[in-house]
């Protein structure tokens, strides 16, 4: 059977981008959202993958320890390194190999349920995952065909189908999008893509499940991706605007995060850094009608 350009471009847009994401006792999915020349290193590569706090949530523990500046004690956080798994193919569908690097927690939110990582390598990673644009969120419906991809039970990579089946899901006040393409644990922090554009419209977060006697029995075709409004808040608070947008860069984000941190730790009232007024005027969700 003759390998057609729209067979090529599942592969590359719905499977390559995924990666299989450790913890120290649990391993999930993540997708790779980003890999672009570092400005500051010539030749190197900044690459970061998108995936689930709860995925990598035991890697993140706290501790009190005494601050001899603010005359107190003050929490301080300690991350630990998750391991990304990125697979190689050969013969278009086929595992090759795969490579396993040591990555840092860059941001994180558990409300949101969504964590950002950075892959400690510089190289280049070809197959990165697109966002919806925010202005096309509101053009979503029922009934469009979509694609779960993740590592199901921690297996390698691979894609289910299904349709979007409900738009706004409300769990614990937070917006989610379901669908009947199925999947099942393991695949928390992959992607939902939308199977015309193979734009990534979610992250599979969720499933359902009834008790039955003294066990439960998994609905594997009820499953809740974080609706993509959330992902572009998510990145909003975590002032991690480069993942989007063209003319922002890592190293301005880090700049930005330090000042926030800064600010908090002396309970400072935050004001916008003149640098940064002119990206968070676009990001003004009052305003903004494709996000309502």
């Amino acid at each position: 059977m003759e390998l057609t350009e729209k067979l090529k471009w599942k592969h590359e847009t719905f499977l390559y981008p995924i990666v299989r994401v450790f913890a120290e006792k649990s391993a999930g999915s993540g997708t790779i959202i980003y890999s672009q020349p570092d400005p500051r290193n010539e030749g190197d590569y900044l690459s970061f993958v998108l995936t689930n706090h709860h995925v990598i949530e035991d890697l993140i523990t706290y501790k009190d320890e005494w601050d001899s500046l603010l005359k107190k004690n003050r929490k301080k956080e300690i991350m630990n390194h998750p391991k990304i798994e990125v697979f190689s193919y050969v013969r278009t569908s086929e595992v090759d190999s795969s490579n396993r690097y040591n990555a840092e927690i860059v941001a994180y939110s558990k409300e949101h349920d969504l964590a950002i990582l950075k892959l400690d390598s510089p190289s280049r990673f070809p197959y990165v995952a697109k966002l919806i644009p925010r202005d096309q969120i509101k053009n979503l419906k029922l009934f469009m065909n979509v694609v779960v991809a993740g590592c199901s039970l921690a297996h390698e990579p691979f894609c289910n189908f299904g349709q979007i089946t409900f738009l706004k899901e409300i769990i614990e006040q937070k917006d989610y999008i379901m669908t009947n393409a199925s999947s099942v644990f393991g695949n928390s922090g992959g992607a939902l893509f939308l199977m015309e554009t193979g734009e990534v419209i979610g992250v599979p977060s969720r499933i359902s499940s009834i008790q039955l006697g003294f066990g439960y029995d998994v609905i594997t075709w009820m499953g809740f991706s974080a609706h993509p409004k959330r992902l572009y808040q998510f990145i909003k608070e975590q002032s991690l605007y480069f993942l989007v947008e063209p003319d922002d860069t890592f190293y301005a984000a880090v700049e930005r995060r330090r000042k926030k941190e800064k600010e908090a730790l002396f309970s400072v009232k935050p004001d916008i850094p003149e640098d940064q007024t002119t990206v968070d005027r676009r990001w003004n969700y009052d305003d903004d009608p494709n996000m309502a």
